[in-house]
């Protein structure tokens, strides 16, 4: 998938939101966000694009990851959660509702010193169980190989070993809180593999095929590219948004904002 670089002007506002934080209820025109830190990139472009046409309305967004994003929203804390991955039965069950916002693929990430290339989905999985502990096993280099996670609760981590039936099997060695660290965990090491959202896959990592298939546009779109997960909008089933938290909900689910969400990287839900 092309990646277009987040512009200067949207990081900033996505650090700004992220300054924020949601850790109040909102009141007047605000709309506040809390969630998934992969989404991070396209919720902060969809938010600087939303405030450009409503500048009456502030927008902020908390990027604890997606099991605090739907903590965040069930006990009122913020409009809006951010979860990618679906709700659970209990969670559905305790009043909250998902919309599926746009999917993204789950990159699997080995540092660019390393030979391997592509992966099926068993070797995959036994390399994160332990099964395979040498990438001269998987067709690497003769060195032990390290497993980078995220930490309990990531909708990354939660998406990643559904797909691939490892849940509670990994042997991580390090479990990180954000992609991003991920991701510069994976650049600094070269027996390292780790997974990450596609949209916030940088140079400094490479991205490997699985089973033949690299993460595109049109792979997720068409399912050939197996590890791929939800990005959702997380509310209170009885209780209606504010009429700006409406407005925001409404402009994201829209197709002038699925041009936007393309643009980060990831396929709008249709």
């Amino acid at each position: 998938m092309k990646i277009k670089k987040i512009t200067a002007s949207a990081l900033a506002l996505t650090i700004t939101l992220s300054a924020f934080g949601c850790g109040e209820k909102s009141s007047g025109e605000n709309v506040s966000t809390d969630g998934s830190t992969s989404m991070e990139k396209v919720i902060g472009t969809l938010g600087e694009a939303f405030t450009e046409k409503n500048d009456e309305i502030t927008f902020t967004f908390n990027p604890t990851g997606s099991g605090s994003g739907i903590a965040a929203v069930s006990e009122g804390r913020c409009d809006i959660g951010l979860s990618s991955r679906y709700l659970k039965d209990e969670e559905k069950a305790s009043g909250l509702t998902e919309t599926v916002l746009a999917y993204d693929g789950i990159a699997i990430i080995v540092n660019p010193d390393n030979p391997v290339s592509d992966l099926d989905m068993e070797t995959i999985a036994e390399i994160f169980t332990g099964e395979i502990d040498n990438w001269s096993e998987a067709g690497g280099n003769d060195s032990e190989i390290v497993l980078i996670g995220r930490e309990a609760g990531s909708g990354t981590r939660d998406g990643f070993e559904s797909v691939t039936g490892t849940e509670d099997k990994c042997k991580y060695r390090q479990e990180l809180t954000s992609t991003g660290d991920v991701i510069t965990t994976v650049s600094q090491n070269p027996a390292a593999v780790g997974y990450a959202s596609i949209a916030s896959v940088k140079d400094s990592v490479k991205v490997i095929s699985v089973g033949g298939v690299s993460p595109t546009e049109e792979t997720i779109k068409d399912g050939s590219y197996a590890v791929q997960r939800p990005f959702m909008l997380i509310t209170k089933s009885d209780k209606e948004l504010s009429e700006a938290a409406q407005k925001f909900f409404d402009y994201v689910l829209s197709e002038e904002a699925s041009e936007i969400i393309s643009q980060a990287g990831v396929v709008p839900a249709e």
